[in-house]
């Protein structure tokens, strides 16, 4: 199993920018089959070095997780609006 972690920082992360964020990330879940499983969270601590949203998900393969990342839904919808909302991405996979 692969897990793939991202954090994000949005441009402006005021309370609606954040609920259009993270319901755009969850509405993954139904739209890819590939996904084993998707947690989204929002931080609740909003320190100067915190992210504002984690997205955790889990493929059963890097095969899976490679065609995630070029899948028509995540490409085509979930893509473009993380990189127009957020000033700073990081992630990390790792096998499990």
């Amino acid at each position: 199993m692969i897990t793939h972690i991202v954090l994000f920082k949005l441009a402006d992360p005021t309370s609606e920018n954040l609920a259009v964020t993270r319901n755009k990330l969850l509405s993954m879940d139904g739209n890819i089959d590939l996904l084993r499983h998707l947690e989204v969270g929002v931080d609740v601590i909003r320190s100067e070095r915190s992210y504002d949203i984690a997205l955790t998900t889990r493929f059963d393969s890097l095969e899976d997780l490679q065609a995630y990342q070029i899948h028509p839904y995540h490409a085509g919808e979930v893509i473009p609006h993380m990189k127009a909302v957020c000033s700073s991405i990081v992630a990390v996979d790792y096998e499990n």
